[in-house]
This record gives C-alpha cells, structure tokens and sequence, in this order.
C-alpha cells in the first residue's frame, strides 16, 4: 500500500548495493524540483526498521531541495522478503548485474539462504545465482567501491578487464592500478579497451603513461599506429570490419527477399518504406565505393 513517510525514518543502509549515475540524477533532480516524485520509494517494514532497497537517487535529490516527506510503498516485513521481491521485478526495478550480485550475495551469507532456494525463489537458474555470486568473489573491495561510485562503467569492468583476470590470476593489483588511473575520466567503452590492450599487452611506456593519467596523449599514440601483423591502425581495421559486415548483411538480404515466408501486409508496407531509403541511397553509395575501390588498387 502507497504511502507518504518522512525520509529521516528510512534506514539508507542498503545504499551501497545500488550504482551511483550522477548524470542521471542530475537530470532526475531537475524533473523532481519541477514535479515533485511521481515514483513511491521502495523499502520494507521490518520491526528493527524501515530499510530503503530502491529510490535512493530519489531520496538524495529530495534532501537536496529540502523535502522532508516522500511517497512509499514496503515490500514486505522480512528483509530477505524485500530483496526477492525487488529481484523479482528488478527489469522495473532497472537492478544491473553488479546490483543484483550484492543482494545474492546477501541472501546467501546474511539470511543464510541455499543457491537452490534463492534460484527458486526468483525463478532463476543455480548458475544465474552462482555467477553472480562468483563476480564479487574475484573482486577486490577497492574496485567493488569504485565501479558502485559510478566512475568506471560495469560494462568495461565485466567486458574488456575480467578476460585479462582470467589469462593472469596475479592481475587483481594490476587491474585495481588501471581502474584507478582511468576512473572518473569520462572515457567512452571503447577508449577504455583500447587503453587497457595498451596497458596489459602493450610496451612498459604506454603503461607507465597511463598510470602517470597521460591518457589523451596515449589514446592518440593507439589511434594512430598501426596494431596488427598487416600494418592497419585501428581507424583503418574498423573500416574493414564494416566492409566485411556490410558484404555479409548484403548477401543475406539478397538471399531472403524471395523468400516465400514473406506475406504479411504490415511486413511489405514497412519494407517498402526501407527500401525506398536504400534505393535512394544506392547510387551515390555505388559511386563512393567504386571511387574508394580504384583508389585502394593504386595504393
């Protein structure tokens, strides 16, 4: 039941388990400073206390411009309750794998819960549990703090860092130094990778130049030499990358337009749509790839 309770009677102990974005929430304080919260907080009801598990950006942007009350609704009495019913609904809830690895980690050790209960409970598979449970286990509490910080994205983390964790099981320190150096620098995923290739493959300069913060100066180093066997820079192997892509979608398409599966109105009404795009598109894109062509055949 939805109701309006004062955030200084919300037990916020639960605020480490949930990714900080400050960019999103800075939009989300702008929107609340407009219209107020629209969205309930979500806590449960214990006799200890009223523990918050989802609306803490909410709750912080509301401190910020002073409003002492906010809606509410529990999800439950039992604090092991909560957690499966916010886990339950956690594609709402928006809970990433990070998020979700902390909350299972809890049910197993806290509220002493079996990998097969917890599974059943939240209609997950013992590996799902497992994996998530496995995913803190190899990680150092350092870099547990900075990827919750929200100043290195999970996705990096998860991606490009982990594999290396995997080929070298002494690389936890290596992997915290380079987290450090590149957290908090608004790099994009792709900068990311391309800076941790250097930094664990790459000669002792690039490294050091990268603990030292050069990462500008060592992005342009990567971005403009060459990285493989065949003397490509990486703009160059992307391009051909996208080649080999467009070659293989165009055999598809050519092989799928007769198909005698295709019947539906709605389906050749919106394919047409497409295809006028393409067509229109299909002589100039000729005249570029020729040119592009006679132009790699002189080089």
């Amino acid at each position: 039941m939805r109701k309006i309770v004062e955030l200084s009677s919300l037990d916020l102990r639960y605020e480490g388990h949930r990714l900080r974005d400050d960019a999103r929430e800075a939009r989300l304080l702008a929107s609340i400073a407009e219209r107020g919260i629209e969205e309930p907080l979500e806590g449960v009801d214990t006799v200890e206390a009223r523990f918050l598990l989802n609306g803490f950006k909410r709750c912080r942007c509301a401190k910020k411009l002073g409003i002492d009350c906010a809606p509410y609704v529990s999800l439950g009495e039992e604090e092991a309750t909560g957690i499966m019913n916010l886990m339950r609904a956690s594609t709402d809830r928006g809970l990433g794998i990070l998020e979700q690895a902390r909350f299972v980690v809890d049910l197993l050790t806290i509220h002493n819960m079996s990998v097969s209960e917890v599974a059943e409970t939240l209609s997950r598979s013992k590996a799902w549990v497992c994996m998530r449970r496995r995913l803190l286990e190899e990680m150092s509490l350092a870099i547990q703090q900075v990827l919750f910080r929200g100043v290195f994205p999970v996705y990096s983390y998860m991606y490009t860092l982990r594999p290396f964790m995997r080929m070298n099981a002494d690389s936890q320190a290596e992997i915290e130094r380079f987290v450090n150096a590149v957290a908090g620098r608004r790099l994009s995923v792709r900068d990311i990778e391309l800076l941790a290739h250097a930094y664990f493959r790459g000669p002792a300069s690039l490294r050091e130049a990268i603990e030292g913060g050069k990462l500008g100066w060592s992005l342009e180093q990567l971005k403009h030499a060459p990285e493989d066997r065949e003397g490509c820079s990486e703009f160059e192997r992307v391009l051909l990358k996208e080649l080999q892509i467009l070659r293989r979608s165009m055999q598809r398409v050519m092989a799928k337009c007769h198909d005698p599966r295709l019947k539906s109105r709605a389906f050749y009404a919106q394919a047409n749509l497409l295809t006028a795009g393409l067509l229109s598109m299909l002589e100039p894109f000729y005249e570029r790839i020729k040119e592009f062509h006679d132009r790699s055949g002189h080089a």
